[in-house]
């Protein structure tokens, strides 16, 4: 294709780096020395002031610019695409969900290469959030895997998936931590713990990114949402968040910092207020924090229609004071709106927005464009529809995800070894999501396609074949249903089974955005059901899909085994068969806290004591109070008379088809230097007749600090695979730096003092020590 004139001039000093890095195979990233990248650094950065000297101002604030395409209607056609050719166009999202060309990538990107004054390339964007056609588990159910390489596969996957259609980045990893499962959007999240979110946020960036960013398999990644959207009061979507700064700093700040870090490329605002003040319009957040104090030389974007929103905030009059608002507070690119691109140049003769702020804006956002190598690779990867469907849904990409699926199930409960289910015992599988293939894939599946998706009723036939017999019948139409029509169905295939297995939860349209709940129970009749089933005495087994814990109330007791499955993607099913019937033994730990009830929330790990810490004995739960008793008879400590004072299962929890004991906990010293690390062991055995993987946690706390401390904290963990009967010692390294907290005056501080060591399976239990920190 004709490559417009500038094309060459754009790219010499680049093409000149590049030929002094080694081939690589397709699809292989090639890491650049330290000093390429430094070279091509100082190039990129000539190129962006070449490129800054010739725009006009209109051309820079259509940088600014990123259009939903799949808003436009057949009207808005010949107007968007000549907006493109004028250069008043920085990018695209969601090109493939237009009613008028779902395939406009190649067309729009030829306009702005070819046709636009300095044919600088677009940048399409999308929601690739856990997947793109093949779809993984939802990011809270890949969370809790607990294992990083299995989040970076993962992402790697739908990278080349989403590049291969021309997507260059992803409105993805969301690291906002989140202690309310009542929110929607809690599915998406990494779960409530700094330390976890950051270090399985990183690898997310590194799996959509690669080591090198110029591969056009890599897709820049956008950390979200910029800050504290995970605390809306009330877990309901786009509200209030109030979090003090200490806080901020230490909980919810982290995993951004951790990830820009790793090379993130940009960060979207949160649609939600924090302190009063929307994350869109909040310079604290993004020229404080973000550029001055952390340094990052990406671009910020304004989620979608966020930069309007803040006129029904309260906090913006109107579309140009939004303008003005926003882009002084450091949002470059504005998402669908178009304020900017009717205000700015008013607000510049103005005096309110300067030209070498325009000119940052623009130049943070060259600078992604330049280091993805748009300008060499600006157009699909897939040049024809053979080329795709080799790359769509592999056999690779299949495996993998199955894979990954495996690893995220959490078993809660198993007495009685109900599973790993056998062959030849006959199964009644009953539940309106045994055979879900939509609701299977969860919340954000944009690309998904339930034709591709296997569910688990067919799987659970493959597995048994002859040797067994798989009964079914759904009881309840979907999760929502009331009807108890089916249940006479659900009961005769009950009773003629060995063992009934439940499968029900959540639709996936009860999470993600705007999706939030108040009450967290299994929706429709399905406790109904099960309370039904549980009164045959038949062993029953329970397969949970949602995007959130739920509470369970006499579900947990009826049922005498329960596996939490997510919404475990495109392969679930035979995932969960391989599981189901010990094929693999679960190995899944709660990346949060699981209440007991709603009214438990929130309720997270890493709490401080209180002054009336709560203990098993210290209070009388409600049903065993009295009447007309003394009023401090039942106890005064900080717990819920009928909830209690932990969760139903804690932090770090999860069940295998094997037991594992923990001993032999050894500190290398009982000091710490203030600029020093120890290390912390134990001894792990696979007590269990199955070989199985721990993981195994390390927790500290601070006993007394400039401020109250959190109970504990977690700093480190490791997933170990052990056969019956093995040993196996674990060793985690903690730095005094690990140990840093914001004080009072927002100082980071080490201050010396005694501390408690666990290395645990969860967040209520493990081996204890103890050092002191000089």
């Amino acid at each position: 294709m004709k490559k417009h004139p500038l094309y060459v001039g754009v790219m010499a000093g680049l093409l000149s780096l590049a030929t002094t890095l080694p081939l690589q195979a397709a699809n292989e990233s090639v890491a650049p020395t330290a000093v390429a990248q430094s070279q091509q650094q100082d190039a990129i950065e000539s190129q962006i002031q070449q490129l800054l000297t010739q725009m006009s101002t209109q051309e820079k604030i259509g940088q600014l610019a990123l259009r939903d395409w799949g808003t436009f209607g057949a009207a808005d056609m010949k107007v968007i695409k000549q907006a493109v050719r004028e250069g008043r166009v920085g990018g695209f999202l969601n090109v493939n969900f237009s009613s008028v060309d779902q395939n406009a990538f190649e067309e729009l990107q030829r306009i702005a290469v070819e046709e636009s004054p300095l044919g600088v390339p677009l940048l399409f964007g999308q929601d690739v959030i856990h997947g793109y056609e093949t779809i993984f588990p939802i990011p809270l159910g890949q969370a809790a895997s607990w294992n990083p390489q299995l989040i970076k596969d993962g992402a790697r996957v739908a990278a080349q998936e989403a590049s291969a259609d021309g997507i260059r980045w992803t409105f993805a990893p969301m690291i906002d931590i989140s202690r309310d499962p009542r929110w929607g959007r809690i599915a998406e999240t990494l779960g409530e713990d700094p330390y976890l979110t950051s270090t399985l946020g990183v690898a997310m960036v590194e799996g959509f990114q690669s080591d090198n960013l110029a591969d056009p398999t890599s897709l820049a990644a956008c950390g979200k949402h910029f800050a504290g959207y995970g605390a809306a009061e009330g877990g309901r979507d786009y509200n209030s968040a109030y979090i003090p700064e200490r806080l901020l700093r230490d909980i919810y700040l982290p995993p951004f910092k951790a990830s820009i870090d790793a090379g993130m490329q940009s960060i979207m605002s949160t649609y939600s207020t924090l302190n009063d003040v929307p994350g869109t319009g909040s310079p604290f957040l993004f020229k404080q924090i973000l550029r001055d104090e952390w340094g990052f030389d990406g671009f910020v974007v304004s989620d979608w229609n966020a930069v309007m929103e803040m006129v029904p905030h309260g906090f913006a009059r109107d579309a140009k004071h939004a303008a003005t608002l926003a882009a002084n507070a450091g949002i470059d690119m504005e998402m669908h709106t178009d304020t900017y691109e009717k205000f700015l140049p008013q607000l510049m003769d103005e005096g309110k927005f300067s030209e070498a702020q325009l000119d940052t804006a623009v130049a943070n956002i060259l600078r992604v464009k330049l280091r993805l190598d748009l300008w060499n690779h600006p157009y699909p990867r897939a040049t024809s529809k053979a080329e795709r469907d080799q790359i769509i849904r592999n056999d690779q990409f299949l495996n993998t995800a199955k894979a990954a699926a495996k690893e995220t199930f959490v078993l809660l409960k198993n007495d009685n070894q109900v599973l790993p289910l056998k062959k030849g015992q006959s199964v009644a599988v009953i539940g309106p999501l045994a055979d879900a293939a939509h609701d299977q894939l969860g919340t954000w599946i944009y690309n998904g396609d339930k034709k591709y998706s296997h569910t688990l009723l067919p799987a659970l036939r493959d597995m048994v074949g002859d040797d067994g017999e798989i009964l079914f019948a759904a009881g309840l139409d979907y999760s929502r249903d009331i009807s108890t029509r089916g249940f006479r169905a659900a009961l005769k295939a009950a009773k003629k089974a060995d063992v009934i297995l439940f499968v029900g939860g959540e639709e996936a349209i009860l999470s993600g955005e705007g999706h939030s709940r108040g009450d967290i129970r299994l929706p429709g009749a399905q406790a109904e059901l099960v309370a039904e089933l549980a009164k045959t005495g038949k062993p029953l087994a329970m397969v949970l899909m949602a995007g959130r814990p739920l509470q369970l109330d006499q579900t947990l007791e009826q049922a005498d085994a329960v596996m939490m499955a997510w919404h475990p993607g495109t392969m679930a099913g035979p995932a969960l068969a391989d599981v189901l019937y010990g094929e693999t033994s679960p190995s899944g730990r709660l990346p949060l806290s699981w209440p007991v009830g709603a009214g438990q929330i929130p309720i997270y790990y890493n709490h401080l004591a209180t002054g009336r810490p709560a203990t098993d004995d210290n209070y009388t739960r409600i049903d065993k109070i009295g009447r007309e008793v003394f009023q401090h008879q039942p106890g005064n400590s900080s717990n819920q008379l009928d909830y209690g004072h932990k969760p139903q299962f804690p932090f770090g929890y999860g069940l295998t088809y094997s037991t594992f004991e923990y001993s032999n906990l050894v500190l290398s010293s009982r000091e710490l230097d203030g600029d020093g690390q120890l290390t912390i062991s134990a001894t792990l055995t696979n007590a269990g007749k199955v070989s199985a993987t721990e993981t195994a946690q390390l927790y500290v706390r601070d006993l007394v600090g400039s401020v109250s401390r959190p109970v504990r904290e977690l700093k480190g963990f490791e997933r170990i695979t052990l056969a019956p009967g093995e040993s196996r010692e674990v060793d985690f390294t903690l730095k005094a730096s690990q140990l840093a907290f914001h004080n009072a005056q927002m100082q980071p501080v080490i201050e010396p003092g005694e501390f408690r060591v666990w290395v645990a399976p969860d967040a209520e239990s493990g081996l204890e020590g103890g050092f002191t920190l000089r």
